[in-house]
């Protein structure tokens, strides 16, 4: 287990869509565990194999708050199967694009089909955060970021300051 680093915009391997896997190996067990890793290590609630550079349908999340006991979940080949039509409206950050939110209106129930670290194949039925966090994970999978939801004039601006402050670490953001 270890913390990898985390690909950040305007990298173009987070636009790529993510492979199937065929079977559930040691070696996918030990990619989940360094997601969970990683995504903790980075205070995030949700990380997809492909923002640390691996394009495998793998993704983990954990929305429990800091008060509560952990609740890792892990989904291999996830597909989102049914959606409710009420939506829900969440300022949405991202682990691939530093300091940036945006609201996004995604629809607020979700029920998934994935398999599981066992290789058991599972379904869940979520709402909430859990629904929303599931939704953004998948739709990096799928070679989609929530900047993707913005007109391209925003999306350019967000990609330009994040490029600046990686070519200066040492810069002060105030």
């Amino acid at each position: 287990m270890s913390i990898k680093d985390i690909i950040t915009v305007p990298d173009e391997t987070l636009k790529k869509i993510s492979e199937p896997l065929e079977k559930v190996s040691t070696n996918e067990k030990k990619l989940i565990n360094d997601l969970f890793d990683t995504m903790y290590a980075s205070k995030g609630i949700g990380l997809a194999a492909v923002q640390i550079g691996i394009l495998k349908r793998i993704l983990v999340i954990d929305v429990s708050t800091k008060d509560e006991k952990r609740e890792p979940l892990s989904f291999i080949n996830p597909v989102i199967k049914k959606v409710s039509n009420e939506t829900s409206i969440y300022e949405e950050g991202c682990l691939s694009i530093p300091d940036t939110f945006i609201e996004i209106e995604r629809p607020k129930i979700c029920e998934v089909e994935y398999i599981d670290i066992s290789g058991e194949k599972k379904n869940l039925k979520c709402d909430g955060l859990l629904s929303t966090c599931l939704q953004h994970e998948i739709n990096h999978l799928d070679g989609k970021l929530i900047i993707d939801h913005l007109s391209k004039l925003k999306r350019d601006i967000i990609i330009k300051k994040i490029s600046k402050t990686k070519k200066n670490p040492d810069r002060i953001l105030v």
